[in-house]
């Protein structure tokens, strides 16, 4: 026990006692570390979390550490998983308790008593002493000892590296929505999903439905009595305790399915218009999952080098040889990702990898189409909101159509009064189409109309400026820039910090009626 001190005043007081998270490994004893032994020798009370049954997995696990002259402390749950009639529900019951059980801990630091609360695994790794650090931390000396997780067990136990290189280790609770833990795990290179038990139906199906099921490992109570591993897919739910993960393990040196006739497919994937902010989780799995990857270069420098995975870059203009080249390498069995930029349906590789799927000799070639962040959309977002209202997109490219039939769609859209986006409006071939835009829609439109220019957006040179219909310069137009004109409604204006802002109202004016 801590001594009384004399303060200045000559009364006597008691220096607070320590605290002291204590991280005791995931479940055998031998895997506590030195400082947390330590730590329980320097300390006169010893608490730990249990259910109502006062059973503590913390406590057996330091028990060969415990003295008799340890004051234990109990901080029993008052629920579970079951109902309680608590006025504040189930998250109210909780935290009454944990605002109880820190008065208990605190009155014995106020006593000068040094604490240790025992914690498996590690103490702020979904653990329960993390409710009493937040409480008490402040007002005591403290030292959160870390030990060894549940995560670093489990991939010992099965001998598969969880993660290396530049992979990414995703950590779930299994108590997240089925859809949300479907989606991170498509787009994870490794994972792990904790706090399994009534949740592992619901985590098995993210895992099917997210394609990673093949891949999946299971492990009860790493390092504990009654110890169990083997493959996700092959465990009974009505077997599964709260003390058990799921493991997705490194991908790097896995070795690959066998792949059949069979077992080929063409997924044909939007990068959006930039870099890998723009990818959703489920082309971010689809490109991980692939056997190859097939693209137009620049495209393609957007997708991570995974080892295992085979690149085919190719030229911008060989759209139609570069589909039947991946439907060929899926009729071998191959799972191959066709990337593409922005959204593959929009003046992309979709419809090229669709048309060539549609011959004979590649009808039985599954093939999916999984949508991007189209340019248009990213553009207008930098923008504000042009594309509030309806609009029309076209491409100004007269490589595939004839101008005339351009011209002939500018002119039905403007006189619709359409908001515009428009693609591919010059390079440096091709810059008089732009101008030829601009005049035509000035027949229909006014000359204040605002036009926004989204270059490279979402890349390092990205460029988004607004300017009148008048104003337009060809010269400030390439490939890389996306135009969107307003229609008549289009407003802009300049705010407060500088900023000017463009939104196409959603409501539309209604048409004056004969007098």
């Amino acid at each position: 026990m801590t001594s009384p001190v004399t303060t200045p005043d000559g009364t006597g007081a008691t220096t607070p006692g320590r605290l002291y998270g204590v991280g005791l490994g995931p479940g055998d004893p031998e895997l506590m570390t030195v400082r947390a032994v330590r730590a329980l020798a320097e300390a006169d009370v010893v608490a730990y979390h249990s259910a109502r049954h006062g059973r503590s997995i913390a406590r057996s696990i330091a028990a060969a550490h415990l003295r008799a002259d340890h004051i234990e402390e109990p901080l029993v749950y008052p629920v579970t998983t079951e109902t309680t009639d608590h006025p504040g529900g189930y998250r109210g019951a909780l935290e009454e308790f944990y605002a109880e059980a820190a008065d208990r801990l605190a009155a014995h630091l106020d006593a000068g008593r040094t604490v240790a609360v025992l914690a498996e695994g590690d103490p702020m790794f979904y653990g329960s002493y993390m409710h009493m650090h937040k409480r008490l931390a402040d007002r005591y000396v403290t030292e959160v000892i870390p030990g060894v997780t549940s995560v670093s067990a489990a991939a010992a136990r099965l001998g598969t590296p969880l993660v290396e290189g530049e992979e990414i280790l995703t950590i779930l609770p299994g108590t997240l929505p089925e859809e949300e833990l479907t989606a991170r795990l498509a787009s994870t290179d490794s994972a792990v999903v904790m706090k399994l038990g009534r949740t592992f139906p619901a985590v098995r199906r993210a895992f099917e439905a997210s394609g990673r099921l093949p891949e999946a490992r299971y492990v009860e109570r790493a390092t504990m009595a009654g110890e169990r591993t083997g493959d996700l897919a092959g465990v009974e739910a009505d077997s599964v305790p709260y003390f058990a993960v799921a493991v997705l393990p490194s991908r790097i040196d896995a070795p690959r399915p066998e792949r059949t006739p069979e077992s080929g497919e063409v997924v044909v994937v939007g990068t959006g218009p930039a870099g890998p902010l723009w990818l959703t989780p489920e082309t971010r799995g689809a490109l991980a999952a692939a056997d190859d990857v097939v693209g137009y270069t620049t495209y393609l420098d957007r997708v991570p080098v995974r080892p295992g995975q085979t690149r085919h870059g190719s030229d911008n203009k060989v759209e139609a040889e570069r589909a039947e080249f991946a439907l060929d390498l899926a009729r071998r069995g191959r799972r191959v990702a066709v990337v593409s930029g922005g959204d593959p349906g929009v003046f992309a590789m979709a419809t090229a990898v669709l048309e060539a799927a549609s011959q004979d000799a590649y009808a039985d070639v599954p093939v999916r189409v999984l949508p991007g962040v189209t340019a248009a959309n990213a553009a207008a977002a930098r923008a504000g909101a042009p594309l509030g209202h309806d609009y029309a997109t076209l491409s100004l490219s007269d490589r595939l159509k004839p101008w005339e039939v351009i011209a002939t769609r500018l002119r039905a859209a403007a006189s619709a009064d359409l908001v515009l986006a428009l693609y591919n409006p010059g390079s440096r071939s091709r810059n008089w189409q732009v101008g030829k835009a601009r005049d035509l829609l000035l027949e229909h439109r006014s000359p204040d109309t605002p036009v926004v220019l989204g270059r490279d957006v979402g890349g390092p040179a990205e460029s988004v400026r607004t300017v009148r219909l008048a104003d337009l310069d060809p010269a400030e137009v390439d490939m890389r820039t996306l135009l969107i004109v307003g229609s008549s409604q289009t407003r802009w204006v300049e705010r407060g910090d500088g900023r000017r802002i463009v939104w196409t109202p959603r409501r539309y004016p209604e048409p004056e009626q004969p007098a």
